[in-house]
């Protein structure tokens, strides 16, 4: 692997990655530094956890020069707050010796706070689709200067609904520009985009979707329903030693406060949640009680995990197989970041069976199945989604809403009457045969027969 210093970085760059220990590049990282220097269009398809924030803002910040220019230069776009939040933080640690203006964008916030922080001047900005988007219409940022584009986990983006943002986006960008996109996997959706707006552009696979990481060990559980796997999970993580630092992932928002909910009593003050329906102030101190160490546990939906660089994982815990089979990847590439030793655990149910089989196919590896441990209770409690819907038999006297029609009974006679308009109308026709006009006092006069 090439090393840092073999590139011919400027001092500034070189010394800020000194400072952080960075030595050696990653295979991403050495194959988008040519790729991006040389100005043509680039799309890196690499899984999470490779470095590929560095990947692209090396070279980026390898070229930049000063400029007194209010407009931004540089525009990163990534799916969700806190990871503009996470880039911020990266892109000010590489360029600590660069005289920069960074600044991030993302909703949740006061816009006007960000209009004014625009209008200040900046020469990156990290923003989020949406947040972005509605400054534009705005008029409170202008991209005229911005010739770099990089769009970061474009998969997430489109499958949140972000494309219509996007296209407005790209319909504001200098028409001549460089657009840097990297992904962990390749869509029908994201090949549209590409040939949309990239031209001829250079692509860059490293440990494509879909092939394991050889420093993560795998293993799985046969479990019959929700509350047994939160028993589980509560059995493993009783060993502190072993799981030191655990990043669970559940399927949605509901199931992530139930799981908070029911292990509050054992494990309070060490589990700390993350998703969309928490504050932004909320989500933000749970990231950092997670990764600073002062909380042993994270439970995170799949997007807001999506691409945020917690350190020195130890477990990965999947309370859910995940519809799609790429998303598993994702998740387990949480832990074993930086070519450190990773675990992680499957659970699955009898009905989620086939979409594990799908995992292995995509992985062409199967995963390993543990002894299900005898001292964990087997609940028989279930939640509202696994519980059997009841379908009656049949019921004579319940009516079929498709088939009732607009109403099953007579008016009262209260309801039949007939709505006349106002008496003041009704009299004055009465009197002089004609309504009487408002605001003419002699109509009627001059039309008396």
């Amino acid at each position: 692997m090439k090393t840092f210093a073999e590139l011919g970085l400027k001092t500034p760059l070189q010394n800020g990655l000194s400072d952080l220990g960075f030595q050696t590049m990653t295979p991403i990282q050495e194959e988008a530094f040519p790729a991006i220097l040389s100005g043509r269009d680039m799309i890196g398809i690499a899984q999470t956890g490779t470095g590929k924030t560095l990947g692209y803002m090396l070279p980026l910040l390898h070229e930049i020069k000063y400029s007194e220019s209010l407009d931004p230069r540089f525009l990163v776009i990534v799916p969700t707050r806190e990871l503009v939040v996470q880039v911020v933080e990266q892109i000010e640690s590489y360029a600590k010796y660069f005289n920069l203006r960074i600044l991030g964008i993302y909703g949740g916030t006061n816009i006007n706070t960000q209009k004014t922080a625009l209008a200040e001047g900046c020469d990156i900005v990290v923003a989020t689709p949406g947040r972005l988007y509605d400054l534009i219409v705005a008029q409170s940022v202008k991209l005229k200067l911005c010739k770099k584009i990089v769009i970061d986990e474009v998969d997430v983006m489109l499958d949140l609904g972000f494309r219509f943002q996007l296209n407005n986006i790209f319909d504001h960008l200098p028409v001549r520009r460089q657009n840097i996109m990297f992904s962990a996997t390749m869509t029908d959706d994201i090949e549209e985009f590409i040939h949309s707006y990239f031209y001829n552009p250079i692509k860059i696979s490293i440990a494509v979707s879909g092939t394991p990481l050889e420093n993560i060990k795998q293993i799985s559980y046969l479990v019959p329903n929700f509350y047994t796997k939160a028993n589980l999970l509560m059995h493993l993580i009783s060993d502190t030693s072993m799981f030191k630092k655990v990043l669970v992932f559940v399927p949605n928002k509901k199931s992530a406060d139930r799981l908070q909910e029911y292990m509050a009593p054992h494990y309070g003050s060490e589990i700390a949640v993350i998703h969309s329906n928490k504050t932004q102030n909320y989500r933000l101190r749970s990231i950092e009680l997670f990764d600073s160490g002062q909380c042993r546990i994270l439970i995170a939906t799949d997007v807001m995990a999506r691409g945020l660089d917690l350190s020195q994982v130890s477990h990965v815990i999947n309370m859910d197989v995940p519809r799609y089979p790429e998303n598993y990847m994702h998740r387990i590439g949480r832990t074993g970041r930086a070519e450190h030793q990773g675990n992680s655990i499957l659970f699955y149910t009898p009905d989620e069976k086939s979409a594990k089989e799908a995992i292995e196919d995509l992985m062409n590896y199967k995963i390993p199945q543990a002894e299900f441990p005898e001292a964990v209770e087997v609940s028989q409690q279930k939640t509202p989604e696994e519980r059997p819907v009841v379908k009656e038999i049949y019921n004579p006297h319940k009516t079929n809403e498709e088939q009732r029609g607009d109403a099953f009974h007579e008016k009262k006679d209260k309801n039949k009457k007939q709505n006349l308009g106002g008496s003041y109308r009704r009299e004055i026709a009465k009197k002089y045969k004609k309504p009487k006009t408002r605001g003419d006092k002699n109509y009627n006069k001059r039309n008396k027969k």
